[in-house]
């Protein structure tokens, strides 16, 4: 009886032999696409600038009625001005005086690069980011794998004192009771040490599939020979 006992307190120490599994690491946020903007917004400008350039070129050809649909067109690609730049280019407008217009264009011309230069800062920026968040979902990746391979580890170690467990004590049974009690204790010590390098095998599966319909098969049949030969009784014992 106490055998008994230690063979299964040895059996429930190596039952689990796969251990809880980490959650996914989360994905980081897909980075926006900056070069599907950019393009628009350079489409949207070419589009204006073109606009503008056809209107100044119908107003030196003197035709009023195409300077103003194509200033409608570019005005469209643009966003609604606020009351007080609408203010300022009115009494720009009003002075019209070559002075305040080529400072303005100056001025224009620095805010443009201006924007080049931070857009293109900007697009640095997103890519260095991305280069980083790829890099650490990597490391996550790699961290994840190196403590799912630890507990594996420390799973088959399991299944392998257990398996030593039960071999010494087949091999004590043996000497002292006979083989009838630990050749069994042998065998089943030797299963157990080779549970994981049964588990790991890529043919697992269908192993088990099999050892299970075979398993389904013989009990089967048991249950027909059983009813088989509990018929021919009743048929002998009415004779």
């Amino acid at each position: 009886m106490r055998l008994h006992l230690v063979i299964a307190l040895l059996a429930l120490a190596g039952c689990k032999s796969t251990p809880d599994k980490l959650p996914d690491a989360q994905p980081s946020p897909k980075a926006p696409d900056l070069s599907a903007v950019g393009t628009t917004l350079d489409v949207i400008d070419s589009r204006v600038a073109a606009a503008v350039t056809v209107a100044r070129e119908a107003n030196s050809s003197g035709k009023p009625t195409v300077v103003e649909s194509e200033l409608s067109v570019a005005q469209s690609f643009l966003p609604k001005p606020t009351e007080g730049d609408l203010a300022f280019a009115r009494q720009r407008s009003e002075k019209a005086t070559p002075a305040d217009y080529e400072a303005q264009r100056k001025k224009a011309a620095e805010k443009q690069k201006a924007v080049e230069q931070a857009w293109t800062n900007l697009e640095a920026q997103v890519a260095a980011n991305k280069a980083a968040l790829s890099a650490r979902d990597t490391r996550i990746k790699e961290l994840s794998d190196e403590v799912e391979r630890v507990r594996k580890d420390k799973s088959d170690m399991a299944w392998t004192f257990v398996g030593a467990g039960l071999a010494a004590i087949g091999a004590l049974g043996t000497v002292f009771m006979g083989p009838k009690i630990g050749l069994p204790l042998l065998l089943c010590g030797a299963f157990c040490g080779g549970v994981p390098f049964i588990i790991n095998s890529p043919y697992f599966l269908w192993v088990a599939i099999g050892t299970a319909a075979t398993a389904a098969g013989l009990g089967l049949w048991w249950l027909w020979d059983k009813v088989r030969d509990s018929i021919n009784n009743n048929g002998e014992i009415q004779k």
